[in-house]
C-alpha cells in the first residue's frame, strides 16, 4: 500500500509539565491515522461493527520515542500495512515534524466479534482490498 499521511497539530492539552507530548498521546496519534487510512479507503469501524459485528484492537507495540514534539507543532503521521492475516494487520507508522522522525512504531491489530470479544476472520471485502493495498 501506498503511504497514507495524516496531519496533527500538537495542542497544549496534549503536552506535559516539560512542554513536550506526552508519552501516551502519540499512541491516539497513531490510532486517529490509522482510522483515517480505514475511512480513506471507504470504511467507517462504527459501520464495520454494525453490519459485520466486528471490531479492531491493539494487540501489541512496538514504540521509538526520538525526538519530542511540543505545544503547536505541526506533525505528520505517515502509515503504512506492513502485513495483513485472515485476523491481523500490521501498521509501520511514522511520526514527522518538517521530515525529522520523532517517533515509530509498529503495530498490531487484531479483529474481533464484537459479541464474544474473541479472534475473528477480517469480512472478506475489507481483507481483499487491505491484501491488494500491501
Amino acid at each position: 500500500m501506498q503511504t497514507f499521511s495524516w496531519p496533527i497539530r500538537i495542542y497544549y492539552e496534549d503536552t506535559d509539565a516539560g512542554g513536550v507530548v506526552y508519552y501516551a498521546n502519540y499512541l491516539k496519534f497513531f490510532e486517529r491515522a490509522r482510522t483515517e487510512m480505514l475511512r480513506a479507503i471507504g470504511y467507517e469501524q462504527d459501520a464495520l461493527r454494525t453490519t459485520a459485528n466486528v471490531i479492531f484492537v491493539v494487540r501489541s507495540v512496538q514504540l521509538d520515542y526520538l525526538s519530542p514534539a511540543r505545544f503547536n507543532d505541526l506533525l505528520e503521521v505517515s502509515t503504512t500495512i506492513a502485513e495483513v492475516k485472515r485476523t491481523q494487520i500490521f501498521f509501520d507508522q511514522l511520526m514527522t515534524r518538517d521530515a525529522v522522525t520523532l517517533c515509530r512504531t509498529k503495530i498490531g491489530i487484531a479483529c474481533l466479534n464484537a459479541t464474544t470479544m474473541r479472534p475473528t476472520a477480517i469480512p472478506q471485502p475489507l481483507l481483499e482490498q487491505l491484501q491488494n493495498e500491501n
